[in-house]
């Protein structure tokens, strides 16, 4: 990548102040550094930058975000979404949703606008109500994402939105020599993403790259 290319993403990266998204201006760095210290990977701030905004977009009432880690992408969608948007947030791991819980205290987000479940999120969204949500988020490299990306296509409303955080994976999708599972599995996402008639989509590069794809109504 060139040296103005990588500019242009930098200067992308902190388009946003994050600091100013929330009375206490370091509750997202001191989330991101316990997401680091877990090993949850939190999203880079152009990533929360398009994930507020598209949160905005559809004036997200309703929206479920799968892996919360410590709670850095939760604080994004959260303060895009309608001021009485309700966030439905699964981890498996009770040691994330601890941390994430902290971040949303410090950032005095209403109880009532997260719901938190720990749990196997196939099992979980397996038993949530069909075209019911604005939103639906999980990492590019979750587990499962293919049947993910299937329940995804079932809970949002049309109009809704699908986002995909951390889709170019280390920049190791676009690299042809990158043939580890995990890589190949983010592809076929890609893949399966752009295939589906049903959705309009977008792969952008900011943050560690984000898909997004809105349901046709």
């Amino acid at each position: 990548m060139s040296s103005g290319k990588v500019a242009s993403w930098a200067h992308g990266e902190e388009f946003l102040d994050e600091a100013s998204l929330f009375a206490d201006d370091g509750v997202l760095a001191r989330a991101r550094d316990r997401g680091n210290e877990l090993g949850a990977a939190p999203v880079l701030p152009g990533a929360g930058a398009l994930m507020r905004m598209l949160a905005a977009a559809v004036q997200a009432r309703t929206a479920v975000e799968i892996g919360t880690g410590s709670g850095v992408g939760s604080l994004y969608l959260l303060s895009g979404m309608h001021p009485d948007g309700v966030l439905t947030t699964i981890d498996p791991e009770v040691e994330n949703q601890r941390a994430a819980r902290e971040a949303f205290s410090e950032a005095r987000v209403r109880t009532p606008r997260v719901r938190t479940i720990a749990g196997q999120p196939r099992e979980v969204v397996g038993r949530l109500t069909d075209h019911a949500y604005d939103l639906v988020c999980f990492p590019a490299q979750a587990p499962h994402s293919l049947d993910l990306l299937q329940h995804a296509r079932r809970l949002l409303r049309p109009g809704g939105v699908l986002v995909v955080p951390h889709a170019l994976f280390h920049d190791r999708v676009a690299d042809p020599a990158a043939r580890d599972t995990s890589t190949r599995a983010v592809r076929e996402l890609l893949r399966a993403v752009s295939e589906c008639e049903d959705l309009v989509s977008v792969l952008t590069s900011s943050g560690d790259g984000v898909l997004a794809a809105v349901l046709r109504p």
